[in-house]
């Protein structure tokens, strides 16, 4: 009889210590995902401090180019208000991106704009940013994918289910915003 209860608590245990273990797995891959995308938040947050500075820096020499820097701060009044999915982020942080493409052109044809101090060492500031923000997405997007293989394997899908574990979205941006080049009419 105790060889039976013995394998009986053994058959029990087993199952019982690996949804517990996979369980926990989860917990900390969504607390992974979170913590990752507060990182993004940050550098996010960083650009649109800068962005107005940049602006307002550029808004000195060209004159006629209202339209241009206006529709920047837009994109990046859009952009920073988004608190959706990181999808939502993506495609507002598509927009943004063009439209800081679009500004950085209109710059090039200024050179004394080019030249001025403050503007050279926001633009560093804002690619360096820019930098950090493709490192913590790709951080990002790296902790996606292990809760996304996680939650859609079997067997540990069955645990994520009954858990009630949400597939996360990846942040994206479109590969057609980064190789858009900008359409400017001085």
């Amino acid at each position: 009889m105790e060889p039976i209860l013995i394998v009986g608590v053994v058959v029990i245990l087993i199952p019982l210590v690996w949804v517990i273990a996979t369980y926990n797995r989860f917990v900390r891959l969504k607390h992974t995902v979170k913590e990752s995308w507060a990182d993004i938040d940050v550098e996010l947050k960083r650009r649109y401090e800068l962005i107005p500075n940049l602006v307002e820096t550029v808004k000195g020499y060209v004159k006629h180019e209202r339209e241009t820097l206006g529709r920047v701060m837009a994109l990046r009044n859009q952009a920073m208000g988004n608190q959706g999915s990181a999808q939502s982020q993506g495609r507002d942080e598509n927009a943004l991106q063009i439209g800081m493409k679009t500004l950085f052109a209109v710059a090039e044809g200024y050179p004394e704009l080019k030249a001025d101090a403050n503007f050279r060492v926001l633009q560093d500031e804002l690619a360096n940013t820019e930098d950090r923000i493709a490192a913590s997405r790709r951080f990002f997007n790296g902790n996606v994918r292990e809760m996304r293989n996680l939650r859609e394997s079997f067997p540990t899908s069955i645990v994520g289910s009954f858990a009630g574990i949400e597939e996360p979205t990846f942040f994206e941006v479109d590969d057609d915003a980064e190789r858009a080049v900008p359409r400017v009419e001085v």
